[in-house]
This record gives structure tokens, sequence and C-alpha cells, in this order.
């Protein structure tokens, strides 16, 4: 990841989000970096990168990214698989790495971007 990024103000750093298992108590962490929003022309470009900590494979993970203005209003927002989901986006193994663009309208001046995760699908072992 290129060491002159931007964060989006409501992220911070990086989100950190830590799944725990059922019964088994096994914990898992999908490490995500939001860069800051490109516009160009119309259009808003967010990249977002994912690092899988966890000793199993992420199967699938879907997030949905809105652009608000100054007041926290949405003015446009998108979802998408960034993990699996589909052939072209496959798990995501253990300890490797994957990016994922989203690609909003940006007709008006938005002051920040919020990334939600909607689901993550963990490939669990089966006993």
């Amino acid at each position: 990841m290129s060491g002159n990024r931007n964060r989006i103000p409501f992220l911070g750093t990086s989100l950190l989000v830590s799944l725990i298992l059922a019964p088994s108590s096994n914990n898992a962490a999908l490490t995500i970096d939001v860069a800051a929003p490109k516009v160009t022309g119309q259009k808003a470009v967010i990249e977002v990168a994912m690092k899988n900590t966890y000793a199993q494979k992420i199967e699938s993970a879907k997030a949905t990214i809105f652009l608000m203005d100054a007041a926290g209003k949405v003015l446009s927002q998108k979802s998408g698989w960034m993990i699996g989901g589909s052939t072209n986006r496959p798990p995501l193994a253990p300890d490797h790495q994957s990016k994922y663009y989203f690609v909003l309208p940006a007709g008006v001046t938005f002051r920040k971007a919020n990334l939600m995760l909607n689901r993550v699908v963990l490939d669990i072992l089966k006993w």
C-alpha cells in the first residue's frame, strides 16, 4: 500500500473487524484500509485494501460504502462483494491481501465516506 495515503476521517487509520466463531471461540481478523476517495469527473473511486490474518480463508465479504455531506446526509451509496460472491472474486486465503474499488457517482461535493461491512463468511472446518 502507498505510504502517502490519506485516511477517511470517519475511519481513522485502519479498521479492524474481529469476528468470533460460535462455540469454538476462534478469532478471525480482517484488516481493512480505506484510501481517500479520488474524484474523476462525476465519479468517486475508493480503494479498499483487505488482509486476512486468520488461519482460515475468508469465503466472502460484502460491504456498502456511503458518500456523505458535512451534515451526515447520504449523497451516494453502493454495495458490493469485496471477497467472493462471484468467480472473479475468489476467497481470501490466510495471510493474503486483496483490493477492491468502489466507483460511485459524485455529482455533488461530499465531505466523507463511510464503509459498512454487511456480511463476512468464513471457511469453517467441518468436524
